[in-house]
């Protein structure tokens, strides 16, 4: 019986589409693909192909297939990639051209097809920062009209370099009533004072947390490892990930489900 990993949203559409591939024959997998730990699991015994859902959050099926190309392991595994946006869809493509393309309709041929042929030579992204490459950067970050944004420690990169926001977004300096918040943390100290507090706000929209470059002039004792490594124990998990400008990345985390 051939393995189907399945990337979707949670619901009742999605356990519909369980049904569907293990009526078609498949043994599947569906469940949340969580931070680096899903990609370690993958790696571990990959499937006869992935199948990622991009009608719900199409930038985050993307980063998830790229990772998957990013690791030796995984790379060879065939995607399928279905739904979405056509406008999103079309910009995927072009990072991720020997993916399968399909509807919903059309699963059964397009799984069929994608195991019958793997990809010889997979296309791996320069990283996963390619599906933001020319993106301004509040659409980076999720900055989205009508949200309440809190900026703290932001050393003026949104409020001077970006242009105009999206209508009624609105700026805090603190995370008090934020639906998202971008978090700019210098050292491992101040992440590490500050990383309970923040982690236990109630955000729709998710924490951002920020960190020098190695390669900026900024660049101190923090690093990607220890961001993410942080927010994990406060009981978070990552993601996304965008390099802000040339002086600073972020991760974005969420409250990890229980």
């Amino acid at each position: 019986m051939r393995f189907v990993r399945l990337v979707h949203r949670r619901g009742k559409t999605g356990t519909e589409r369980v049904e569907r591939l293990r009526a078609l024959g498949y043994d599947v997998d569906d469940e949340p693909f969580a931070g680096p730990g899903a990609l370690v699991r993958m790696a571990a015994a990959p499937p006869d192909v992935v199948v990622i859902d991009l009608g719900h959050a199409p930038s985050q099926g993307r980063d998830v297939a790229i990772a998957i190309r990013e690791r030796k392991a995984t790379r060879r595994v065939p995607l399928v990639l279905v739904d979405g946006d056509p406008a999103k869809v079309d910009a995927i493509r072009t990072i991720l051209p020997d993916a399968v393309y399909a509807p919903w309709e059309k699963i059964d041929k397009a799984v069929a097809r994608a195991i019958a042929r793997p990809p010889a030579h997979p296309v791996v992204p320069g990283s996963r920062l390619a599906g933001y490459a020319g993106a301004p950067l509040p659409k980076k970050l999720g900055i989205k009209a009508g949200l309440r944004v809190a900026l703290i420690g932001e050393p003026g990169l949104i409020t001077a370099s970006v242009g105009e926001l999206p209508a009624g977004v609105e700026l805090l300096g603190t995370a008090d009533g934020a639906d998202l918040v971008v978090w700019f943390v210098r050292s491992k100290a101040e992440l590490q004072e500050g990383i309970v507090a923040i982690a236990a706000r109630e955000l729709s929209r998710g924490l951002w947390i920020a960190w020098p470059k190695r390669t900026s002039a900024l660049a101190g004792d923090l690093g990607q490892r220890d961001v993410r490594a942080a927010g994990m124990a406060a009981g978070l998990v990552d993601h996304k990930v965008c390099s802000v400008d040339v002086t600073w990345s972020a991760l974005k985390f969420a409250r990890r489900r229980e």
